[in-house]
């Protein structure tokens, strides 16, 4: 089972009065230091601060009425718990979400604040698949995954589709990599509508198996990453994921968790915008010169913006001691 083009303009059609339409951003400083024209897509700006509602609206919007009295469990780290579970509350489904002890207590808070029940689990110890699954089987619930589902991909491929409508055709697209949906669904859509751009996918330095995995030709696991990026720390990409990457996108380069801190300092100071350290991930790739842009037009997805204060603050101070 795969996604078409076709999907990602269902999606847009679904989403349409729910999702927001997030703004596009520019920088002349960003600009000046790549020599490239950048535009920021700013999924931060999106409901519950991520991109990750696209993904589960659609996905919950095409239950069957069975499955909605049932209602709905899901894993996460905390975006798409919490787009699970705002999707849930608007469309009167019950939302089970299993999530790590570890998570980022805004997002706990958030999940909790917007209905859903909370089942954490050890991340180091615990399958968080093998829980989930349990749950879905003994209540009857549906398993909506955070990124290897179809309606999940084209949802959030929806995102790409809106930044080339409002700015033409691009010769570079970054999306951030965690498990894959993502840069699947912006993929698709990109290849579609330009053929010609560059789509590129962006890991943390240490977590970096879908890289592995495009290059090796097959899915490459690794333990749990040791990275600020905590939306992007899965051990493998999705197998629904996969091979739409292998057909889609040019290729797949990584920063360093000092690069992310640098660019969560220039978009706070430069942009005057909050963004968590996985939605830095594009952005570090292009500021931190891991491509020769000169010249080019080139989309930044901005994935979201959710992280504690605490971690911001302890981030832009690390950021302070690198400089692009």
């Amino acid at each position: 089972m795969t996604i078409t083009h076709l999907d990602i303009l269902s999606a847009a059609k679904t989403l349409k009065g729910h999702a927001h339409k997030t703004p596009v951003m520019t920088s002349s400083q960003a600009d000046a230091l790549t020599g490239a024209k950048i535009y920021f897509k700013c999924e931060n700006l999106q409901r519950i601060g991520a991109f990750k509602f696209r993904g589960a609206f659609n996905a919950i919007s095409k239950m069957s009425s069975e499955q909605r009295a049932k209602g709905v469990v899901a894993f996460s780290a905390g975006n798409h718990a919490q787009a699970i579970a705002l999707s849930g509350r608007e469309q009167k489904i019950p939302v089970v979400i299993v999530m790590p002890s570890d998570a980022p207590a805004s997002k706990l808070a958030a999940t909790r604040g917007y209905g859903a029940e909370v089942i954490t689990y050890n991340r180091e110890t615990e399958d968080r698949e093998a829980i989930t699954s349990e749950i879905a089987r003994s209540r009857g619930m549906t398993l909506i995954p955070p990124y290897n589902h179809v309606d999940v991909m084209a949802g959030q491929g929806t995102a790409a589709l809106e930044l080339m409508e409002e700015v033409g055709e691009l010769d570079y697209l970054f999306v951030c990599v965690g498990g894959g949906g993502m840069i699947a669904g912006c993929a698709v859509i990109t290849k579609h509508l330009y053929p010609n751009c560059k789509v590129i996918g962006v890991e943390p330095e240490a977590g970096n198996d879908t890289q592995q995995s495009l290059r090796s030709g097959s899915i490459v696991k690794i333990s749990t990453p040791k990275t600020i990026a905590d939306g992007a720390q899965t051990q493998s990409v999705g197998t629904l994921c996969f091979p739409v990457i292998q057909r889609y996108v040019d290729d797949i380069v990584t920063v360093t968790d000092e690069e992310l801190c640098s660019q969560m300092l220039f978009f706070m100071e430069r942009m005057k915008m909050v963004v968590e350290p996985t939605g830095c991930l594009s952005g570090a790739a292009v500021l931190s010169k891991k491509m020769d842009l000169r010249g080019k037009k080139v989309g930044v997805i901005i994935s979201g913006g959710n992280v504690d204060p605490e971690k911001f603050a302890s981030c832009l101070s690390r950021g302070k001691q690198f400089i692009f």
